[in-house]
């Protein structure tokens, strides 16, 4: 076998890439399975994603669930799958719809920003209470937990296991595993609790409903766009799928070209890039493809359907991953604080999207509303799923000014700069004084936002809760 292989040198080659080769084949099934489950049962009517029930199987299937026949490696490589899999979802966001134009972008981005800020900010808010009033006097915890909520809802696995060493730095050395087992919780959360709130928005009416000239009516530059005959079947997937990558490549030379241009500055503003994820940076790459597809005349190469699956399928994957790989015993081990926190942040985000989303967003408010929440509470991949729920025609205008608001906010906010420095100020400055700017923060955003709506009203199609 060693001379068929030429020497034993490829043997150690070749067992990665066969366990690589095992745990997606283990993953797709185990999503098969979830969705077909989820189909037969009709769980989508009661607001629960296929995904989901994949990953709780996966769960099930997992070395420390009831059946463990899935063996430690293939975990660790799961494990390591939501940030490339959610790259690859930034990187298909764009290129499936018309740009849109500049002014009309302006009034949806504006509430959409405010909205991110607030239920951002606010996490840190409702942490700081939580912490000061209710963990500290009970356990003593450390005032670093009151970051956990924006942290790990916000920002996601990928964010929590970034800041883990900070937090160790700053006397926390527990906070990797709470942040983790926090994303965890936000990913569940953002899934089952979103999902009955798309149910119940179905029932009230807030969901978009079509209008008199129809909600799919070709934009300026949809009809100015030069088409030809699109590309079909595997030729297609080929083409659609070497556009996302293009447009992941371009993120990968935007974040090395940024780390280039801040490393001779070093300190804190160095550190803050270095780790920094290339999603943020996709959507860039994504929206440039789309612009030269459509100068060039080819925007028929990008398939709006096939695009919208790569990015539904990367999803999927990533939610059954994250939920497969949960860490019951921390979960049992710390289950109070972990709860204060993750129904605090829940509730948070709840007030926020339902109480001033009617109020901050456009005619379709519900569809922006509900992909906020999913951002701010899972991860963006959890608010396209539960957007996609809301809106699976895909009437709605919400992917525009959501995916503009992610290049706007995502450096700053969700594992960017005030990330990392949140932790830093907590330490230097004490809670009670963070937790003091954060609301003021939240205040002038709110007040900002309500300020454009009243010069532009947004009003909910369907009616406001």
């Amino acid at each position: 076998m060693s001379e068929l292989l030429g020497g034993t040198d490829l043997l150690p080659l070749l067992q990665p890439l066969g366990w690589l080769a095992l745990a997606m084949a283990a993953l797709s099934l185990i999503l098969t399975l979830g969705r077909r489950i989820g189909t037969a049962l009709q769980l989508r009517l009661w607001g629960i994603p296929e995904a989901l029930v994949a990953g709780l199987l996966g769960l099930l299937l997992a070395p420390s669930g009831p059946l463990p026949l899935l063996p430690e490696p293939v975990m660790r490589l799961w494990a390591d799958l939501p940030l490339v899999l959610l790259t690859l979802v930034f990187g298909s966001l764009l290129l499936g719809k018309p740009l849109p134009r500049l002014q009309a972008l302006w009034r949806p981005v504006s509430a959409q920003v405010s909205l991110a800020l607030m239920l951002a900010f606010g996490q840190y808010v409702v942490g700081g209470l939580a912490v000061l009033l209710v963990l500290q006097p009970l356990l003593g915890v450390s005032p670093i937990m009151a970051c956990l909520i924006e942290v790990a809802y916000e920002g996601g696995h990928g964010s929590a296991a970034a800041m883990g060493p900070s937090y160790a730095a700053l006397g926390f050395p527990g906070g990797q595993d709470f942040g983790l087992a926090m994303a965890t919780v936000g990913l569940l959360s953002s899934t089952l609790v979103g999902g009955l709130v798309v149910v119940q928005a179905r029932r009230r009416g807030w969901l978009l409903q079509e209008s008199p000239s129809g909600p799919s009516a070709p934009t300026p530059a949809a009809a100015a766009s030069p088409t030809g005959p699109p590309t079909r079947g595997a030729a297609a997937w080929a083409v659609n799928l070497a556009l996302v990558g293009a447009a992941v490549a371009i993120g990968d030379v935007l974040l090395l070209a940024l780390k280039a241009a801040t490393a001779p500055l070093g300190g804190a503003v160095a550190t803050v890039v270095d780790s920094l994820p290339v999603f943020p940076l996709a959507i860039i790459g994504s929206l440039l493809m789309r612009w030269g597809l459509e100068r060039s005349g080819r925007s028929h190469w990008a398939s709006a359907p096939i695009q919208s699956q790569v990015g539904t399928l990367s999803a999927d994957l990533l939610i059954t991953a994250a939920t497969a790989g949960l860490n019951l015993k921390l979960l049992q081990a710390d289950w109070l604080p972990l709860t204060v926190l993750a129904v605090a942040g829940l509730a948070w985000n709840l007030g926020v999207v339902l109480l001033l989303g009617p109020r901050l967003l456009p005619a379709d408010w519900f569809e922006r509303a509900i992909l906020e929440f999913g951002q701010a509470t899972g991860v963006a991949a959890s608010g396209l799923l539960l957007l996609r729920m809301a809106d699976p025609d895909d009437r709605s205008e919400a992917l525009p000014a959501f995916s503009i608001k992610q290049l706007l906010l995502q450096p700053f906010v969700a594992g960017g700069v005030v990330t990392v420095v949140a932790p830093l100020a907590v330490a230097g400055w004490g809670l009670p004084v963070w937790t003091g700017v954060c609301l003021a923060v939240v205040v002038v955003a709110g007040g900002a936002g309500l300020l454009l709506a009243r010069f532009q009203p947004a009003g909910g199609a369907g009616g406001a809760p």
